[in-house]
C-alpha cells in the first residue's frame, strides 16, 4: 500500500504538515508528504516546520509554497532585500551566513559521494567569505522600459526574461548604484530608449560595470542596439559626477536578436577601455569580455589551496586550461619553470598575455583555442606538463579533455570547479583513468547564491575499487555521448543531482529525439520485432528537457 501511495500524483492545492530536512542545489527546501513524496519549497530554511501548499505536482514530485511556518528553524533570519524572492538571485536571504556555509558543504560532499562515489575522499571545511554583502565586482542589469517613457534596471527573474526592479542590490558596491542612477538621469534627459526584445526595437540592453575593489577602479559600459547614443558626453559628465573611480565609460554595440549579453565592437565614450585590479599580488587589466573571479578576495583564497595542491618547485611545467585572463596561471608562474595558458575567448587571452608582460612574467605562453583540441595539439608536439590545472565552466570538462589530460601523465592535476555536479561526474573519468582524488576543499565565492567553488587535487595512482564504483552495461555503450553537447553520462548525473531521479539512455534518447537532436540510428531500439518500448514519463521528460537546456543543446 505504501508503495502505491509513493507512486501517486500529490493532489494540487493539497495543503500538509513537513519539516524542511535540506536544500537542491538550487537553494530550494526540501519536504517530503506523510507519504514519502518530496516537495520543494522556495523561501524555506532547513529545519522549519511549515503548513505547504502543493502548488505544482508531478508524479513523484511536487512544488510547494509556504502557508505557515509553523516552527522556525534556528537558522532563520529576517531578510534584508525585497525582491530577493523574485528576481531569485539570492535564495539564502531568509538563513544566517554560517547556515549557508554548512548547506554549501554538504552540497559538495554529497555530490562528492553519491555522483562521483568519493565516500571517503577528505574534504576539508569550506572557507567562507569575510564579507557576504557588496562582494561582486561585476553586474550586468537588463534595462527596460517602466511605461512611462523611462528605464528601470533589475534581474531577470528565474528562468524567464521579465525584469524584476531593483535599485540597490545588496551584492553590488554602492558605485554600481551611483552608476545606475546616472544613466536613468541622462536618459531622462535624452530620451533615449530601451530595447524591446519582442520587437527588436530601442537601443538601451544592458548596463555593464566592473570595479577593481583593489585599486578602485570603475569600468561602465552601455550594450546597446546602435552604434551612437544622444548626448553621449552628458552621459560621460554625468557618471564623472557620480561614480567614485570612474575609469572608463563605453558603448557595446549588439545588434544582434539574442541573448548574449555583450556584442563584439566597444567604442571608448571617455577614459580607457581597459580596467585594472590586483590579485595574488599581481596587476590585471581587464576589458569588457574578460573573464575574471567576481569575488576577488574569496578568488585570492581559492588560487592559495590550488597552489598549494600544485606544489610548484620551481621545476614544473604547468598547462592552465579554461586560463581565462590568465589569473590563475600567472599567480603561480613564479613557482613554475614554464607555463601554457589556453583560453577560448580571444579577447581573454590578449588580456592574459598583456597580463603576463606587465608583470615581468616571462616564462608564459598563451594559445587560444577549444581546451580538448588545444590540449591534444600540445600533446601532439611533445608537451609533458608536470602539473594541470583545470577550471572550466559549469558543464565541467567532459570525458574527451579528461582522455587528453590523462594520457598526458601530469604528477597532478589542480581541478577548480564550480559545479559540484559535474565535478563528481568528471573526478569518476579521471579515476578510471589511474588519476585519484585525493583532497577536496569548498570555497564560497557567491554569498547569498547557491553556487558553490571547489578544488580538488588528484594524482596519479592505483584504482581502488572500494572507493570508485563504475557499473557497465550496454545501454551506457552508446556513440552519440561523443557528438557536441552533453554526454548521456552528463545528463544522467544531472537528473540525479538536480531532481533525484534516475534516467535511462533509452529516455534521453527519446527526448532527444523528440527535440530533433541526432541519435545512433539503431540506438535503444529492441532486436524483437514488434516489441513494446516503454515510454519515458512525463516527470523524468521534464527532467532530461532541463538538462537539455542546461548543457545548451536545446534553448
Amino acid at each position: 500500500m505504501a508503495k502505491k501511495k509513493r507512486e501517486m500524483a500529490l493532489e494540487k492545492n493539497t495543503i500538509f504538515e513537513a519539516q524542511v530536512t535540506g536544500y537542491t542545489t538550487e537553494g530550494t527546501g526540501v519536504v517530503r508528504t506523510p507519504e514519502g513524496i518530496p516537495v520543494f519549497v522556495a523561501g524555506a530554511a532547513q529545519g522549519d516546520t511549515l503548513r505547504v501548499r502543493a502548488v505544482k505536482s508531478l508524479k513523484t514530485y511536487a512544488f510547494g509554497r509556504i502557508e505557515e511556518i509553523l516552527s522556525p528553524s534556528p537558522d532563520r533570519v529576517e531578510e534584508d532585500c525585497p525582491v530577493s524572492r523574485r528576481c531569485g538571485g539570492c535564495v539564502f536571504r531568509h538563513i544566517s551566513y554560517e547556515a549557508e556555509l554548512r548547506a554549501k558543504e554538504q552540497r559538495v560532499r554529497d555530490a562528492l559521494s553519491r555522483i562521483g562515489g568519493f565516500s571517503d575522499l577528505p574534504v576539508l571545511p569550506i572557507l567562507g567569505a569575510q564579507q557576504p554583502n557588496r562582494y561582486r565586482n561585476k553586474a550586468q542589469f537588463p534595462i527596460g522600459s517602466n511605461g512611462e517613457g523611462g528605464i528601470l534596471f533589475g534581474f531577470y527573474s528565474t528562468h524567464s526574461h521579465r525584469i524584476i526592479p531593483c535599485k540597490d542590490c545588496l551584492l553590488h558596491p554602492v558605485e554600481f548604484i551611483r552608476a545606475m542612477e546616472a544613466v536613468s538621469r541622462w536618459q531622462a534627459e535624452t530620451g533615449e530608449t530601451a530595447y524591446n526584445e519582442e520587437t527588436g526595437k530601442g537601443t538601451l540592453r544592458h548596463l555593464y560595470l566592473r570595479k577593481g575593489f583593489a585599486s578602485g577602479q570603475v569600468m561602465v559600459c552601455i550594450v546597446a542596439n546602435a552604434a551612437f547614443l544622444r548626448g553621449e558626453e552628458r552621459l560621460c559628465e554625468l557618471l564623472r559626477e557620480s561614480v567614485p573611480g570612474l575609469s572608463g565609460v563605453l558603448l557595446n554595440q549588439n545588434t544582434e536578436r539574442t541573448n548574449v549579453v555583450l556584442g563584439k565592437e566597444n567604442r571608448v565614450l571617455w577614459g580607457s577601455e581597459l580596467l585594472e585590479d590586483t590579485l595574488c599580488g599581481l596587476r590585471f587589466t581587464l576589458s569588457p569580455h574578460s573573464f575574471y573571479q567576481v569575488n576577488r578576495d574569496q578568488a585570492e583564497r581559492l588560487y592559495e589551496t590550488a597552489a598549494q595542491y600544485a606544489a610548484l618547485t620551481g621545476k614544473e611545467m604547468v598547462l592552465d586550461l579554461y586560463c581565462g585572463a590568465g589569473t590563475i596561471g600567472l599567480s603561480m608562474a613564479a613557482w613554475a619553470k614554464r607555463l601554457i595558458g589556453v583560453e577560448i575567448v580571444e579577447d581573454a587571452v590578449e588580456n592574459a598575455r598583456a597580463n603576463a608582460a606587465c608583470n615581468g612574467v616571462t616564462n608564459a605562453e598563451f594559445f587560444c583555442g577549444d581546451a580538448p583540441k588545444a590540449a591534444a595539439m600540445l600533446r601532439a608536439r611533445g608537451e609533458t606538463p608536470d602539473v594541470v590545472i583545470l577550471d572550466p565552466p559549469r558543464k565541467g570538462c567532459g570525458e574527451e579533455l579528461v582522455d587528453v589530460v590523462s594520457s598526458m601523465s601530469p604528477r597532478r592535476v589542480v581541478y577548480v570547479s564550480c559545479d559540484p555536479a559535474t565535478l563528481a561526474r568528471d573526478l569518476r573519468f579521471f579515476a578510471s583513468r589511474g588519476y585519484q582524488p585525493q583532497e577536496a576543499r569548498p570555497a564560497d565565492l557567491f554569498p547569498r547564491t547557491a553556487h558553490v567553488e571547489t578544488v580538488v587535487l588528484l594524482s596519479k595512482g592505483e584504482i581502488d575499487s572500494k572507493k570508485v564504483r563504475v557499473e557497465f552495461s550496454l545501454e551506457d555503450m552508446d556513440m552519440s555521448g561523443f557528438q557536441k553537447g552533453a554526454t548521456y553520462e552528463q545528463i544522467k548525473a544531472y537528473v540525479l543531482e538536480k531532481f533525484e531521479l534516475k534516467v535511462s539512455s533509452l529516455y534521453i534518447s527519446q527526448i532527444k529525439r523528440k527535440c530533433g537532436l541526432d541519435v545512433g540510428q539503431n540506438y535503444n531500439l529492441s532486436k524483437k520485432e514488434n516489441a513494446k518500448v516503454p515510454k519515458c514519463p512525463p516527470e523524468k521528460e521534464a527532467a532530461i528537457m532541463d538538462a537539455l537546456k542546461y548543457f545548451q543543446m536545446i534553448m
